[in-house]
């Protein structure tokens, strides 16, 4: 559910999220734009599952398998770590 904070000029409710975006929109953005196209893409699942991952230029690139053509996420070593650790400690588990 998203958290609504009251807008300062007008008043009106505001989702923070989309607030913060258009306040924000690439704040401490300092990933490159990586070239995909040659990536080697590796699925965890032998082939089976929706989400692969490629190590390009440093980075980490993940991706929807059903979906290649659409955005990829990109990590930095130590964000990947940090996503790597919270997997593995059931910090995403819905459950």
């Amino acid at each position: 559910m998203a958290r609504l904070t009251a807008d300062d000029v007008t008043g009106r409710s505001t989702d923070v999220a989309e607030s913060t975006i258009q306040e924000h929109p690439l704040a401490g953005w300092d990933k490159p734009e990586l070239d995909l196209s040659n990536a080697d893409w590796q699925s965890s699942s032998s082939g089976r599952g929706d989400v692969q991952i490629a190590f390009v230029e440093g980075f980490i690139a993940m991706r929807n398998s059903g979906r290649p053509h659409s955005p990829s996420l990109i990590f930095t070593p130590a964000e990947w770590g940090a996503f790597v650790s919270g997997a593995r400690g059931g910090e995403f588990d819905l459950t």
